[in-house]
C-alpha cells in the first residue's frame, strides 16, 4: 500500500517519489566518523542550485555508544563555520518490544523543537539509537531550494531507530534555516547527551530532485 498525499503518491512499494526525476550524487559510508559532512564542490557533493530539492537517505546508521541522537547543523559559508539559526517543530511515535508504553507526543527543549536556535537539531532525542549489534536508525531528509537568496530552507525528516531500551521510535521533524544566504554545506553527527560519539557505521546517499 501506498502513501498519497494530494493526488501524488510519495511512497509505494517501498520506494521514494519526492516530486520528480532523482540523480544519485554522492554516498559516504561511516567507518568510526566523528562527522559526516557533504559541502559542495568539495569531493563531488553538488548542494546548490542545481536542484531545487534535495534528498539524504539514512541507512543502518550505528553509533559507538548507546543511547545517541543523530543530529544535523548547516553552514553558509562552505563549512568553514556550521549552527545557522533554524526552528522546528518535532513530533515522536512511540511503543516498546513488550507491547507496552505506547505514545505520540510533540517534543520541545533544547535540540528537539528549536526556536530560533544555533544548535544542532535532533532526529532521534535523549531516547537515542542503542548501541548493541542489532540496533541502528535509518530514514530520510527532504531540503528545498538551499541557494535561494530570498527565502528561508525548508526541510522534513523522518527517521526511525531501535531505542537503548528497546523500543521503535519514529521522529517526524521538519522547520527552516531562518536566513535567506545560501546554505551550501550539512553535517551529521552522534552525541550520547554528555559528548559528541562516533558512527560506527552506515551510509548516508544524497540525491538532488529535478
Amino acid at each position: 500500500m501506498g502513501l498519497i498525499s494530494a493526488g501524488t503518491t510519495i511512497f509505494d512499494a517501498g520506494s521514494v517519489n519526492a516530486g520528480g526525476a532523482m540523480t544519485f550524487i554522492k554516498k559516504i559510508t561511516a567507518s568510526s566518523s566523528s562527522t559526516i559532512s557533504f559541502v559542495h564542490g568539495s569531493s563531488s557533493v553538488v548542494f546548490d542550485g542545481t536542484y531545487k530539492e534535495y534528498l539524504f537517505t539514512f541507512n543502518n546508521l550505528h553509533p559507538a555508544a548507546n543511547a545517541c541522537d543523530f543530529m544535523f547543523q548547516v553552514s553558509t559559508n562552505g563549512g568553514s563555520s556550521y549552527g545557522v539559526s533554524m526552528t522546528s517543530c518535532y513530533t515522536q511515535l512511540y511503543h516498546r518490544e513488550d507491547g507496552n508504553s505506547g505514545q505520540v507526543a510533540h517534543r520541545t527543549g533544547a535540540l528537539n523543537a528549536l526556536g530560533n536556535s544555533t544548535g544542532f537539531q535532533s532526529m532521534s532525542t535523549a531516547d537515542g539509537i542503542g548501541d548493541d549489534n542489532d540496533q541502528c536508525g535509518s530514514g530520510h531528509m527532504r531540503f528545498f531550494n538551499p541557494a535561494s537568496t530570498t527565502f528561508v530552507k525548508n526541510w522534513m525528516i523522518d527517521f526511525t531507530h531501535y531505542t537503548n531500551d528497546n523500543a521503535s521510535m519514529r521522529n517526524l521533524v521538519a522547520g527552516y534555516v531562518n536566513t535567506t544566504s545560501a546554505v551550501n554545506a550539512i553535517r551529521f553527527k552522534m552525541n550520547n547527551g554528555s559528548s559528541d560519539q562516533n558512527t560506527d557505521s552506515g551510509d548516508i546517499c544524497l540525491y538532488g530532485i529535478s
